[in-house]
């Protein structure tokens, strides 16, 4: 191993990046860590969300190349590298009964074969440590769970020169943890919740949290919480970047920063796979491996 940690964070599509685990990836960039984001679709299906830029005839055109560029700015916000894998977004279906994929979509794309790009990936970045979704892809988009696939089968397969040859794929290599982002918890909601109620401000997790409760949704074990309230700002500027996923006036920036920094200045993670021995809660997606670098 050498001196220099490295961490690689995989995301279905440009935006994801910015808003699950970015204020974390910017605080260990200024911290001298290596980051790369693997981004596994360009995003072409995605609605455009920002009421502005609806029905602006360049942008429904051109989505591809607009949604490029948008990461390309958010990268540079973020001070992390991004490559891309290639897959074509799935689209969100929607509807009873649901409509089928289309046709040449990443979700439908050979699982193996696809985290084989992945395993190009991780073998010449040599990531110690890898975040990604966990089972349900965080909420259930299929490019999310085909994430959470194809990243789970590329951290044994990385290692795994039977599966993926060498002179194919690269030389072999073993990362040592996998993290599934967990930042959309129910804690840090109630929390931030509360926090407005009592300023006697609005909140806008009410109905969110009514939601949550009524669905039965099962609570994930957060094992990690990375500090990185410094970088809240930088995280609010990279998601705004993807200007045609995000409205600036929206939800999303509701919640004033000072109380967010106050009462949750951390993001949440679930140690899925760990090869080192650490101690759990943890503060560091480093823990077990910084001291050994």
């Amino acid at each position: 191993m050498t001196d220099q940690l490295r961490l690689m964070a995989v995301h279905a599509h440009p935006d994801d990046e910015s808003s699950k685990g970015a204020a974390t990836m910017a605080k260990y960039v200024s911290e001298g860590v290596d980051v790369l984001v693997v981004t596994c679709t360009g995003g072409e299906r995605g609605s455009i969300l920002n009421p502005k830029l609806q029905g602006d005839p360049y942008i429904e055109e051109n989505i591809h190349e607009v949604r490029r560029k948008e990461m390309d700015e958010a990268r540079e916000i973020l001070g992390v590298k991004q490559e891309w894998l290639g897959f074509v977004d799935s689209g969100l279906p929607e509807g009873d009964p649901l409509p089928p994929l289309p046709e040449g979509c990443f979700a439908l794309e050979d699982v193996g074969k696809a985290a084989g790009e992945l395993v190009r990936k991780i073998r010449a970045f040599r990531p110690q440590v890898i975040t990604t979704y966990d089972e349900n892809g965080g909420y259930p988009h299929p490019d999310h769970i085909m994430t959470h696939k194809i990243t789970m089968v590329a951290f044994e397969g990385a290692a795994d020169a039977g599966t993926y040859p060498e002179d194919e794929f690269g030389p072999v290599f073993q990362p040592l943890k996998v993290y599934y982002n967990q930042g959309f918890n129910r804690p840090r909601t109630e929390t931030l919740h509360r926090a407005l109620l009592d300023r006697g401000m609005e909140s806008p997790y009410g109905d969110w949290l009514k939601r949550w409760a009524e669905s039965g949704r099962k609570e994930r074990t957060l094992t990690t919480h990375v500090p990185c309230a410094d970088f809240f700002e930088v995280r609010d500027k990279a998601l705004i970047a993807h200007a045609t996923q995000i409205d600036p006036d929206g939800g999303w920036f509701r919640i004033p920063m000072e109380i967010q920094k106050e009462v949750w200045p951390t993001e949440e993670y679930e140690l899925a796979k760990s090869l080192v021995a650490t101690s759990l809660p943890e503060d560091d997606l480093f823990a077990g491996i910084r001291d050994n670098a």
